[in-house]
C-alpha cells in the first residue's frame, strides 16, 4: 500500500525540523508562510528569532507593524511579514485569539490560501485533507498521472491527492509526501532508485517500458507546468524593494537618501522609477511616506 510504505520511509528518513514538534496553529502559520519561497535551512534559525520576539498570536497582533517587517528581514518577499500580522489580527479581533478548525474559514483570513489553510487544519489539528504545494504537486503528478496525458488541472490534482490521504493519518501522510518532494523526488534531479514508492509511480514505469535496457534510469523530465520558475532577481523591482525595506529597517529616509543608498549598493534607476517602487510599497501597506519621508509603517 503507498500510503504505509511512503509513511514508513517517513518515519526513518523524515527531517527532523522545528515545526514538525508543535500542533500549534500560531507556530504552524509562522512556518509555513516562512517556508513559502525560501529553503529549509535559511528559515530555521529565523523560525526561532521569530517566535523568541512574537511568542503567541496576541503578540504579533500588537506588535509595531515595523518591529514584525525588521524580525523578517533575511527572508525576503516582505509582503509575507504584513500577512502573517494581518492573519493574527483577524484571529484575535474575529474568533478571540483562537484559530479556525476547517478549512473554509481558515481561507476567509487574509492572505491565507488553499494551501495554508490545508496546511494548517492538517499540521495542527490533524485533519485528513489534502492540499498541494511544489513538492506535494510534483509527486501526486509523477505517481499517479499518465506522464504521456496532459497535465490535469489543479482541481483534479486536488482531488487525487485527497483520494489517498490515510483515514486517520493526514498529517503524517502530507508531511511524507511533501518530504519525498524535497529531497527524493525533486524537480530536475529525482534519485528513483531511493524511492520507496518507485514500484507504483506511473512515471518511473512509462520510463522503464521505454527501455528497459537502460542501466542506470536517466533521470525524469520535469513537467515543466507543474514548476514554478521566480523571474530573475538582479536588477528586478522585488531586488529594489528588498532594498528599500532594508534602509528603512534602520531609519527613516527621504527620497534623496533612499537613491544614493541604491547607487551604493550598484543599483542605479531614475528619480521616477524610484518614486514608482515605493508608491508600490505603500500600495502594499510596506511603507508610509510623512512631510517627504519614507518610513516603515508604525
Amino acid at each position: 500500500m503507498i500510503a504505509n510504505a511512503l509513511i514508513a520511509w517517513f518515519g526513518a528518513n523524515g527531517r527532523d525540523l522545528p515545526w514538525r514538534h508543535t500542533r500549534d496553529p500560531y507556530r504552524v502559520l509562522v512556518a509555513e508562510l516562512m517556508l513559502q519561497q525560501t529553503q529549509v535551512e535559511r528559515v530555521i534559525p529565523k523560525y526561532h528569532a521569530f517566535l523568541a520576539q512574537f511568542p503567541d498570536i496576541h503578540t504579533l497582533a500588537t506588535a509595531p507593524t515595523s518591529a514584525v517587517i525588521t524580525a523578517w528581514q533575511g527572508l525576503g518577499y516582505n509582503r509575507r511579514a504584513l500577512y502573517l500580522q494581518r492573519t493574527a489580527q483577524a484571529v484575535v479581533s474575529q474568533y478571540a485569539g483562537i484559530f479556525p478548525r476547517d478549512v473554509a474559514t481558515l481561507k476567509q483570513l487574509p492572505g491565507i490560501g488553499d494551501y495554508t489553510s490545508g496546511a494548517i487544519a492538517c499540521f495542527a489539528y490533524e485533519q485528513d485533507v489534502a492540499f498541494l504545494d511544489t513538492n506535494i504537486r510534483r509527486v501526486i503528478l509523477r505517481l499517479l498521472t499518465d506522464p504521456q496525458a496532459l497535465i490535469p488541472s489543479e482541481q483534479s490534482l486536488r482531488d487525487l491527492a485527497a483520494q489517498h490521504v490515510p483515514s486517520g493519518q493526514g498529517w503524517a501522510w502530507n508531511q511524507a509526501i511533501m518530504e519525498l518532494g524535497a529531497i527524493i523526488c525533486t524537480a530536475n534531479s529525482p534519485k528513483c532508485p531511493r524511492c520507496p514508492l518507485r514500484g507504483d509511480c506511473r512515471d518511473y514505469a512509462a520510463r522503464l517500458a521505454a527501455d528497459d535496457a537502460l542501466e542506470p534510469l536517466a533521470p525524469a523530465k520535469p513537467r515543466r507546468v507543474a514548476e514554478r520558475k521566480d523571474a530573475p532577481f538582479a536588477g528586478s523591482n522585488r531586488q529594489i524593494r528588498g532594498r528599500i525595506i532594508d534602509a528603512l529597517r534602520q531609519t527613516p529616509h527621504s527620497l534623496t537618501q533612499i537613491h544614493t543608498h541604491l547607487l551604493q549598493s550598484g543599483l542605479n534607476l531614475d528619480t521616477t522609477k524610484l518614486a514608482a517602487v515605493i508608491a508600490g510599497l505603500v500600495r502594499d501597506g510596506l511603507v508610509v511616506t510623512t512631510d517627504s519621508i519614507i518610513k516603515l509603517p508604525e
